[in-house]
């Protein structure tokens, strides 16, 4: 026992020292990817301050959680550190605490993101720290920083060596312009990845070197048509509209249109992509569960020939089948998905994406 305590002594007085190495710099100094627009109220968030009176309220408030945003920089320290305040220090039965409101660090080598660290969050409270990579060499890495799936960041500082250098990215990567756009539910919001870089989009922004916007808002991917609005007109390279988890079929019938036409009258040539719901294995018990999925995929289906009917180009309808595997195993409660759904998921969107890409 006395072995014991002296090794976690010696564990903390190492962790204790190298926070007190660490020069803390304002993470505002640097660039932040995977928003719309920069007219946000705080810089952190997603959702633009002049359509906050048009919003409803969930929609509004989900906004503010910072999934699918991520930092750029460069330094040669050799180690990191976070220190981050959050907007609420929200908690989760089903998902981990360092996808909730954690962070996730990836390095740039031989032109593939590699995975350096999380950022665990404490246990309680909005002030956060945590030290991420420690003992690396000295040499001059660029990085990318993941942001928390379901809370919000009102403050972020990151931590190097002192003396060591930290500068804007020289390597620009992943490609920011012409972003995937990506409107839906929790699942696209990332719920229930364990770290934020294993949310499928942000697994696809290191796949694909491009930056997705990700407009998840968990159990509020309604159709809103204040969401449409601030969709159009962006110079995106490809929309995917991932909705029917929160939907249902006269939902589908009565809105589905009207959302698609609100973002093709300004964004006339952009690819748009329509995602069924996805085969839940809770589904395969649930004989009512599996009759409303079929209902809305059949709804989902109706609208969208009624599209190709009228003429309507550049549009694709993405089946369900397969969509995370057949073995059941890729949930953590029968709908959400795991780190193995997320990872499938992105594998079966990927071809997809990457067609339109090339085009």
């Amino acid at each position: 026992m006395k072995r014991k305590l002296l090794g976690w002594g010696c564990c903390l007085m190492l962790s204790a020292s190298a926070y007190a190495q660490l020069e803390y710099v304002s993470a505002d100094r640097f660039p932040l990817y995977g928003k719309l627009s920069d007219r946000t109220e705080t810089r952190y968030e997603r959702l633009p301050a002049d359509i906050r009176e048009t919003t409803r309220a969930p929609v509004w408030e989900l906004g503010k959680n910072t999934a699918g945003l991520y930092l750029r920089f460069s330094s040669n320290t050799m180690q990191i550190g976070l220190k981050w305040t959050l907007l609420q220090d929200r908690v989760m039965n089903h998902m981990t605490a360092t996808g909730i409101k954690g962070f996730d660090l990836y390095c740039l080598r031989d032109g593939r993101w590699e995975f350096v660290n999380s950022a665990r969050p404490g246990t309680v409270g909005k002030e956060q720290k945590a030290l991420i990579a420690s003992n690396m060499t000295r040499e001059e890495r660029e990085y990318l920083l993941f942001f928390p799936l379901y809370d919000g960041v009102t403050s972020l500082e990151i931590g190097i060596d002192p003396g060591a250098s930290m500068e804007l990215p020289k390597v620009p990567l992943p490609w920011k312009d012409q972003p995937v756009i990506c409107y839906g539910t929790s699942i696209l919001q990332g719920g229930c990845a364990s770290r934020p870089g294993m949310a499928h989009t942000n697994i696809l922004v290191r796949w694909l070197n491009r930056t997705f916007i990700n407009l998840g808002f968990s159990g509020n991917g309604q159709l809103d048509y204040e969401i449409a609005t601030l969709i159009a007109g962006h110079d995106a390279s490809l929309i995917i509209l991932d909705f029917m988890p929160n939907v249902n079929a006269e939902q589908v019938r009565e809105k589905m249109m009207t959302f698609y036409t609100l973002i093709r009258k300004k964004s006339p040539d952009v690819p748009i992509v329509f995602v069924e719901n996805p085969p839940f294995p809770q589904a395969t018990f649930d004989t009512y569960m599996s009759r409303v999925i079929q209902e809305k995929n059949q709804a989902l289906r109706e609208e969208y020939h009624k599209l190709i009917a009228r003429g309507e180009k550049n549009i694709r309808l993405i089946p369900s089948a397969g969509m995370i595997g057949c073995d059941q195993e890729a949930t953590v409660d029968g709908i959400h998905f795991t780190d193995l759904g997320f990872q499938r998921y992105a594998g079966y969107l990927y071809p997809y994406i990457k067609e339109y890409l090339n085009e």
